[in-house]
């Protein structure tokens, strides 16, 4: 099996663990440690992306690279970002502060489109060798 093959069963993997966090978001006590699941095993498969492949030095020939792989370059890398906003707010969150709440739901629902992207784009995506 090839490692591309192996990152699309984990992207695929994640995304499906993603939505049932989304689902339990009412119960805490299953939403929390899934969606720190899914957030890490999403940080650790971009870090194999990028140990296997050279990701960054790929993205960063942005001027040649196809365009429809600086676009699902473009998803990814905001769709870390807002786990970092996620990471924050959702701390916030679990100390009691309510005033972050709607900032969170804003913040996941950004990320879930984005990851969503991502994934739709991964599948079109020929990186330059």
């Amino acid at each position: 099996m090839s490692s591309a093959a192996v990152f699309q069963i984990q992207s695929l993997c994640i995304y499906a663990l993603m939505v049932f966090g989304i689902m339990k978001r009412k119960n805490r006590k299953i939403h929390v440690p899934t969606m720190i699941t899914v957030l890490t095993w999403d940080i650790i498969l971009i870090l194999q992306i990028e140990l296997s492949r050279g990701a960054v030095e790929k993205a960063s020939q942005a001027l040649v690279n196809p365009v429809l792989l600086n676009v699902h370059v473009s998803f990814a890398v905001s769709c870390v970002i807002f786990y970092l906003l996620l990471i924050y707010t959702g701390r916030k969150l679990l100390k009691g502060s309510n005033d972050y709440r709607l900032r969170h739901r804003l913040f996941g629902w950004m990320a879930f489109t984005l990851r969503t992207l991502t994934l739709i784009t991964s599948f079109f995506v020929v990186a330059p060798k």
